[in-house]
């Protein structure tokens, strides 16, 4: 089954009722279900335990893994979602690990690696982050890279990754990940192609046993947007399948 969760402002709920139309013409998917809620807090109680979420906010993650209660957890995304200041899309995975809802996770291609204000902190414990092109981090007054994929092979951060945190994963891909042409998600966009996506999902999916998956952040936008499309089927069958 797969469990759609139109949660958020309208254009996620409406990109998430849409993206169940475009499932159900190609032919993808046969039993589903729809869950409703305008709170973060309810979401636990009402999802039931599935393999596959499509889900509008990214916050909405936060109460799926409530529910499933993973050990570890892979976030593709173009942000951390890390900062520490309140709860909401930009800080669910800072909040999941504050909580112990996760007890370890990394983030795969992110873009941006700085909190937004100088108030804004950024969860660092029991994470690791692995950007999509060279980034630096000030650590005990030197700065120094950040393992990341443009300097890496895709096989020494899977291996790394893996690692840190063992061989059954919770995913969840937030689409803004994809370049600005593919037109998915509401806001930045970050440095992948389809192309690169793909073949990152296909590495994870070789090496991590996938307990469930979720696929994030997708907004009516992707009405309008053939690349965005074809982007989320092809996401969507490779991680189903």
């Amino acid at each position: 089954m797969v469990t759609f969760i139109p949660f958020g402002e309208k254009p996620n709920r409406e990109g998430v009722l849409y993206v169940l139309k475009l499932l159900k013409r190609n032919k993808l998917i046969d039993d589903y279900m729809i869950v409703e809620s305008s709170r973060v807090e309810l979401l636990a109680d009402r999802v039931p335990m599935d393999s596959a979420y499509i889900i509008g906010e990214h916050l909405a993650t936060y109460g799926i893994i409530e529910k499933l209660r993973p050990q570890s957890l892979i976030s593709v995304d173009a942000h951390t979602d890390l900062m520490h200041d309140y709860l909401d899309h930009g800080s669910w995975l800072a909040y999941s690990l504050e909580e112990r809802k996760v007890n370890r996770a990394a983030v795969l291609a992110p873009v941006l690696m700085i909190p937004t204000t100088e108030r804004t902190q950024l969860w660092t414990r029991r994470v690791k982050v692995f950007p999509a092109l060279l980034r630096s981090r000030r650590i005990r007054g030197k700065w120094r890279a950040y393992r990341n994929l443009q300097t890496s092979s895709l096989e020494e951060i899977i291996a790394e990754t893996k690692r840190y945190l063992g061989e059954e994963i919770y995913l969840t891909v937030d689409l803004d990940v994809l370049r600005p042409e593919y037109r998915i998600a509401r806001f930045q966009h970050g440095e992948l192609t389809l192309g690169e996506l793909l073949d990152l999902l296909e590495a994870i999916k070789e090496n991590f046993r996938i307990i469930a998956f979720d696929i994030a952040e997708v907004s009516d936008r992707i009405r309008r947007s053939r690349l965005g499309k074809k982007a989320f089927l092809e996401v969507f069958q490779l991680l189903a399948g």
